[in-house]
């Protein structure tokens, strides 16, 4: 029999977070988040929740926990997208469609107490956070902030009535065969003169995170699903991306003096954290540090990348995108960073799916996003 127990203690949420860790053993491509940032992903501490209300669950069988869940209302999301919109998220559970049943069951009761009738997920806690469900690219380990998961996952949602809303590409690119052909390379000549590229200046460091938030929310906002970043959100990420990224490893791009586009490149945490099992102590920090600021790491991920709307559909938008791109190729030779993820790209982004995949990058991994009437 399964029972369905809502997560209200820190007894509860220590079992919520621990799951993977159970679930996934013995597979060699899952790497445990850091248990203090599910921590804070899952509290106050997280600037999301000024607009987000959630409840999460876990199943258990007997004493065992089976399996656990999130089911979140943004009202972000509910402003852009509509009033009866819902998530859910974090889903992870053993082989077994009762206990999906159950979970998934137990979220769409809750939201539906929201006003929800359009469920979407999974989320974690909303689409600027860790989204999708992993369907194809099991074979390689996550990137930094990105999902993994169980082949069976798809095939026990789609049997609560769950279909594909959107799936998101994650693309591969080793920095030796980024490629401009000679036709690219002519047309980002020509707009050098009109172009510039330039570093992160960090003593403006809170004026530039500023800078980069309204090139985001700008460059996405007619995007699938799309979810402001707000200001205290971004904040926060300042923070990480000021201890995290180097300078030489976010660039804006202006164009006749105007910020118009942006990209950032994270050294892949995940590959600094794989032997950690979640934990920073008692060597776990010192591990961490070493790995991301002496040793180095040799892959990186771009989770935040962005051209403003007016110069998306211009001939510029993809010459602009291919010089942000150039510009990360010698701070990645100065490192040693060999490899480099692009995630994630809609699959309905065709523009920047053919831009990729001509210069020299392979889609590997598939994400997707499921939608329910209730």
């Amino acid at each position: 029999m399964i029972f369905i127990e809502q997560v209200s203690d820190k007894a509860g949420l220590k079992d919520f977070i621990s799951l993977p860790s159970h679930l996934y053993a013995g597979d060699p491509n899952w790497i445990e988040p850091l248990h203090i940032e599910r921590l804070e992903h899952l509290s106050a501490k997280n600037p999301a929740s000024d607009h987000i209300r959630w409840q999460a669950w876990v199943a258990r069988r007997g004493d065992t926990v089976v399996g656990r869940i999130t089911a979140q209302v943004d009202s972000l999301h509910r402003e852009l997208h509509g009033s009866d919109t819902g998530h859910f998220g974090m889903l992870d559970a053993i082989d077994d469609e009762e206990v999906f049943r159950a979970l998934t069951h137990t979220a769409e009761t809750w939201l539906k107490q929201q006003g929800t009738r359009i469920i979407t997920g999974p989320f974690g806690l909303n689409i600027n956070q860790e989204s999708g469900l992993l369907v194809d690219g099991f074979d390689t380990p996550p990137s930094a902030l990105m999902n993994h998961g169980k082949p069976y996952y798809a095939q026990r949602l789609e049997q609560q009535g769950y279909s594909k809303g959107m799936d998101l590409l994650a693309y591969w690119m080793r920095r030796d065969d980024l490629n401009f052909t000679p036709a690219l390379a002519s047309m980002m000549d020509r707009m050098r003169s009109r172009v510039r590229i330039r570093q992160l200046d960090r003593t403006r460091f809170a004026q530039e995170m500023q800078v980069l938030r309204e090139v985001f929310n700008d460059a996405w906002q007619n995007n699938w699903g799309y979810v402001p970043f707000t200001e205290r959100e971004f904040d926060e990420m300042g923070a990480q991306l000021k201890f995290l990224v180097p300078d030489d490893m976010i660039y804006i791009a202006e164009f006749d003096g105007q910020p118009c586009a942006f990209i950032v490149a994270l050294p892949n945490i995940n590959e600094a954290m794989a032997d950690l099992g979640g934990r920073l102590l008692p060597l776990g920090w010192a591990k961490l540090l070493w790995r991301l600021k002496v040793s180095g790491v040799r892959t990186a991920r771009v989770p935040l990348m962005g051209v403003r709307q007016e110069l998306q559909f211009s001939r510029l938008g993809p010459i602009i995108a291919l010089l942000l791109i150039e510009a990360l190729k010698a701070p990645f030779q100065a490192r040693d960073i060999v490899a480099l993820e692009m995630s994630w790209i809609l699959e309905s982004n065709s523009g920047m799916q053919t831009i990729l995949q001509r210069i020299g990058a392979d889609p590997y991994k598939r994400y997707r996003l499921y939608e329910k009437s209730i």
